[in-house]
């Protein structure tokens, strides 16, 4: 199959985790043998002028394919509802090649509200696709009654866990490699540094943590992606009088991540919102206990002690369950077995299985209408 997948987060070099998702799904679909395009950003810097240029050069490359090869592919695949579904809606226009998107949280919850036109622009994108496959609960329930999709075009599924990548290494041999100290208790977050990722929180919570747990230290792998943001956080933990205790280490490649989730004794996602939590189930695959924040596709991942659940920003909430699952080592083992079965529940092959079906059955369709025409 000929499939082009079209999103406006893709690593690079420079940021190895920026939309990794979408490149391991391309990667999962090209060794099923599937020839896979990409029309891509990878370049996650923000500020006007940056976003102007980048979101520029990836339309006017789209339009190209769009133009000189459009007719070479069966299906287009679009991450995001805007604005990359607009792009796959121009494939189907042209050519009438069906499209499916994905949504993952932020282009319903956040794009989607910023006004009349990109909601406007979202309902047409989603009612034009041949599919929409939705990361949580949450969401499916918002494309089926707030943009009226019918539910037969509606799927709900993760992205997936590459659980090659993903995998419990002995706890002491990584934290020697990460030169980490077996007397401290390591917290761990991965995710870009975002104020909606709830950072801000978790520093608070460790602070908090530490007078019951002294040996808490918190380490933060990622991108930071709001400047200012990020110096009223250094700010803050030096008030706290935190500096030694709080390690930034910025965006690692993915099989450094699942040395740092094999090496921490309890893994944070403290977000405010969030669409699915994909990092909470590779951790999880890690063997390494969960704690995050009742919100989102976060609540129903986490829910029947498959992670500790914590109130969204609320840092004492967040401190309190931390601090459950360090010293409670029963409330420990329970979480670990409950979230190997989530991680196999969204293991990457299965989901890629899916979503090859649901191409086929979109072609499928697209195929009848074409003979309906004829």
């Amino acid at each position: 199959m000929r499939i082009l997948v079209i999103s406006n987060m893709y690593p690079s070099h420079e940021a190895p985790t920026f939309g990794i998702f979408v490149k391991n799904q391309v990667k999962a679909l090209s060794k099923q043998g599937n020839q896979v395009g990409v029309a891509a950003i990878n370049n996650p810097k923000m500020g006007k002028k940056n976003v102007l240029k980048k979101y520029s050069a990836w339309l006017l490359g789209t339009a190209r394919r769009l133009a000189f090869g459009g007719k070479a592919y069966d299906v287009v695949h679009a991450h995001y509802a805007f604005p990359s579904g607009l792009l796959a809606r121009w494939f189907r226009r042209r050519y009438g090649t069906p499209y499916v998107v994905t949504c993952h949280g932020g282009d319903l919850n956040k794009m989607a509200r910023k006004g009349a036109f990109f909601r406007k622009q979202t309902e047409r994108i989603l009612h034009d696709a041949a599919h929409v496959i939705v990361v949580g609960r949450d969401l499916e329930q918002q494309v089926i009654h707030d943009f009226n999709v019918p539910k037969d075009r509606v799927s709900v599924f993760s992205m997936g866990v590459d659980r090659a990548v993903f995998y419990p290494r002995p706890k002491e041999e990584i934290q020697k490699l990460l030169k980490l100290s077996q007397d401290k208790k390591h917290l761990l977050y991965v995710g870009n540094i975002i104020e909606e990722k709830g950072i801000g929180d978790l520093i608070e919570a460790a602070a908090s943590l530490r007078e019951n747990v002294p040996e808490a230290v918190l380490h933060v792998v990622g991108q930071p992606k709001q400047e200012e943001y990020f110096e009223k956080l250094k700010q803050r933990i030096g008030e706290l009088n935190l500096t030694e205790h709080v390690n930034f280490h910025g965006p690692k490649s993915q099989t450094e991540v699942a040395d740092w989730m094999s090496a921490a004794d309890v893994f944070v996602l403290p977000s405010h919102t969030e669409g699915f939590g994909l990092v909470a189930v590779e951790a999880m695959a890690c063997e390494t206990p969960v704690v995050g924040t009742d919100t989102g596709g976060l609540t129903h991942l986490l829910a029947d002690d498959a992670g500790a659940i914590a109130e969204p920003q609320n840092p004492a909430s967040l401190a309190e369950k931390m601090q459950q699952v360090l010293e409670e080592e029963s409330y420990k083992k329970q979480l670990v077995e409950n979230g190997k079965q989530q991680a196999e529940a969204n293991d990457a092959e299965q989901i890629t299985a899916k979503v090859i079906n649901i191409y086929q059955e979109a072609q499928q369709r697209q195929g009848e209408k074409n003979e309906q025409k004829t």
